[in-house]
């Protein structure tokens, strides 16, 4: 332990008025002097205090016989003449009469005196022997607590320079103890914020109110490169009088707790951030969606730059062999970044394809299948991270110091890569890193690869049902037509919904919506076989009942399937319509200058059900009547009741005139929304 003065070098030339401290007055020692005969000359009112006698009672009194016992006399007069003969100083305990009768074990400091006239005296230095050993105690005690505590200690003046510190505050700061005397705080401490520290401590100075177990977080001059954290506390040290002497202050490392408190931390948004990935990564049946999930959940608390990008074979559902260290062909899925950076312009924008050689690190992946991550990235790794030279650039100037890339696995297929940067983040990827990646990559996967083949079959149904549809109806007598088929947005599958216009004997056209209750390629077939089984009985001018009674017997032979369809033959030269429904949606009629309706027509059972006759109603249609034949996809929803749905779609008839196609868009938009989950079949026919 070392103690030195607060200001070295100080002149002491001239008197400084210092204020005492009261030590001495705790320790209440007494001076009194005897002449060579033993008899009192001086008393201090320390000795009055001690021995019970006022300096009237104790002067010119002899001090053997008012202070010594009888048995001890002999022992104190030989100490007496030895100390006045040879001028050796005495120093030793024993008991001393007191005025009230009792005795008092007193310790002594004697030696001899001389005046300027050669006369020789006794000055003997007394205090109260328990009082002295409780403070040598108290003092051994805190010099061994001091010296020995693994706590750092420091005492601290009034101006906050230090005055002492213990071995332990040297280990801690790695400031030796010589070097730190003299030396205000933010001298020494190693925290950013060591002015709140020292204004903190002046409140403790004034107020007197420690301040206790102050958490604070620096890195020493012995490791720099690490944290270490410390718990401070702080207190006003005073005289027995209340002066205040300064403060002390003592300093615990607490590092391996802050460590582990941080990794706990670390622990738990982690496992956060993979509860949050399950219910926030693959909502959707669509690879970018799910590709810009798993971006938005990677930023900032994974990466402050990620980017998603799959292999093209891989999202064509056509993935090959190809020799390990050939290049790969990859689609840019998602690109996202926790702040404006240049390091989004050396990426590939989402959608677009880039050839990556296979010395790419981004390659590397997904042939290994394994992360590839370099902790700390220099300029010669640059180019096996960059698309180019000028990307490397921009990498550089964006801080770029630690990348990791991640395989999209699953079911044992690469998919592709998620590709991680840090740029703000100061602290490299480790191994941990490398884990969490690795399972929001894995779930992100799984969501893709459903996604891939929800799409592939998707399009696959879609294109199945396209073909079955016809194409734009040709001219008609007597008729202006316009069609629409949308499908599902939001669905698994594409559904079985038809429209068909057919050109019948003396120039009547047969109108046919129709809706198969299923989803996919069997769904799409199905109704590929009732639309050529509608134009066979078509073409034997039935009445739309008859048509409607022989499509229900081929339904009934298709197993588990149930068919709404209405069918209506419009002849130009009577002007009427004639319709049959089997449990469709009623079409909607709009007549110039009247109110659109829904036609009152009987709404028969699905084909299917079996053993259900069907109606035929006339009804007759003027030059410029708008007849809107629809399936329940287009009104249909989850959330409104139907007949609100269905006024709603009469609201938009208001313009018969309105061209078909603007009608049909009009339709469309104003009733469909993207999440709706089901497809739709419309057509539209205007008299001329």
């Amino acid at each position: 332990m070392t103690a030195q003065s607060s200001q070295p070098g100080r002149d002491t030339s001239e008197p400084e008025a210092v204020r005492p401290t009261g030590l001495l007055d705790m320790l209440s020692v007494a001076a009194v002097v005897l002449d060579t005969d033993g008899h009192i000359v001086f008393w201090t009112p320390q000795a009055q205090e001690l021995f019970g006698y006022a300096a009237d009672e104790a002067l010119g009194q002899y001090a053997a016989r008012l202070l010594i016992r009888p048995e001890h006399l002999k022992s104190v007069l030989s100490l007496f003449a030895d100390v006045l003969e040879t001028g050796r100083s005495w120093a030793g305990a024993f008991p001393v009469r007191h005025k009230d009768g009792g005795s008092r074990l007193m310790e002594f400091r004697t030696m001899r005196l001389l005046n300027d006239l050669g006369d020789v005296f006794a000055l003997g230095i007394a205090a109260e022997h328990t009082v002295l050993q409780r403070v040598e105690t108290d003092l051994a005690l805190c010099d061994r607590l001091i010296r020995q505590s693994p706590i750092g200690l420091a005492l601290l003046d009034p101006e906050l320079r230090y005055l002492l510190v213990n071995p332990a505050l040297e280990r801690i700061d790695g400031i030796p103890a010589e070097d730190h005397i003299g030396r205000r705080l933010r001298e020494t401490l190693p925290f950013s914020d060591v002015g709140t520290i020292e204004s903190a401590l002046r409140q403790v100075l004034t107020t007197g109110t420690p301040l206790l177990d102050q958490y604070h977080v620096g890195r020493p001059p012995t490791d720099p490169d690490q944290d270490h954290a410390w718990s401070l506390s702080f207190y006003r040290l005073e005289d027995p009088g209340g002066r205040t002497l300064g403060a002390a202050a003592s300093v615990v490392d607490v590092t391996e707790r802050h460590r582990a408190a941080t990794e706990a931390d670390r622990a738990r948004r982690r496992l956060a951030l993979i509860a949050d990935a399950s219910t926030r990564v693959g909502t959707t049946l669509e690879v970018e969606e799910t590709a810009h999930e798993l971006a938005d959940i990677a930023v900032p608390d994974l990466a402050d730059v990620v980017a998603v990008d799959v292999l093209d074979e891989a999202l064509a559902c056509r993935r090959t062999r190809k020799p390990a260290g050939g290049p790969e062909l990859f689609r840019a899925l998602a690109l996202r970044a926790s702040h404006p950076t240049v390091a989004l312009r050396a990426a590939d924008p989402p959608g677009d394809l880039a050839a990556y050689d296979g010395d790419r690190l981004v390659t590397l992946c997904v042939h290994t299948g394994r992360p590839v991550m370099v902790k700390h990235v220099e300029e010669k790794d640059l180019p096996r991270i960059a698309r180019d030279a000028e990307a490397a650039t921009l990498l550089a100037r964006a801080g770029v110091h630690s990348y990791l890339a991640v395989p999209l696995v699953a079911h044992g297929e690469v998919l592709g890569a998620l590709d991680l940067k840090r740029t703000l983040n100061p602290l490299p990827f480790d191994e941990d890193d490398v884990v969490l990646a690795g399972e929001l990559a894995s779930r992100a996967a799984v969501a893709i690869d459903n996604a891939r083949w929800f799409q592939s079959v998707r399009n696959t149904s879609l294109t199945l049902q396209r073909s079955l549809l016809p194409d734009h109806p040709p001219h008609h007598t007597g008729l202006e037509l316009a069609s629409r088929y949308q499908p599902a947005q939001a669905t698994s599958e594409v559904g079985g919904d038809w429209y068909d216009v057919i050109p019948l004997a003396d120039d009547k056209t047969a109108l046919v919506v129709g809706d198969v209750m299923g989803n996919g390629i069997d769904a799409a077939a199905t109704m590929g076989r009732l639309r050529t089984a509608t134009c066979a009985y078509a073409d034997l001018d039935l009445d739309p009942d008859a048509v409607l009674q022989h499509l229900d017997k081929i339904t009934c032979d298709l197993e588990h399937y149930i068919v709404t369809c209405l069918y209506a033959v419009y002849d130009p030269r009577t002007r009427q319509c004639r319709l049959a429904n089997a449990g469709h949606m009623p079409p909607a009629l709009a007549r110039p200058g009247r109110p659109a309706v829904l036609l009152d027509l009987p709404a028969g059972a699905p084909l299917g059900v079996g053993g259900i006759s069907f109606e035929t109603t006339t009804t007759h249609l003027d030059p410029g009547d708008l007849l809107v034949l629809y399936t329940d996809g287009l009104v249909e929803t989850r959330h409104h009741p139907i007949d609100d749905r269905l006024n709603v779609l009469l609201g938009f008839l208001d313009e018969p005139h309105r061209p078909l196609e603007e009608t049909c868009d009009l339709l469309l938009y104003g009733l469909r929304h993207p999440d709706d989950h089901d497809d739709v079949a419309l057509l539209v026919a205007r008299t001329r």
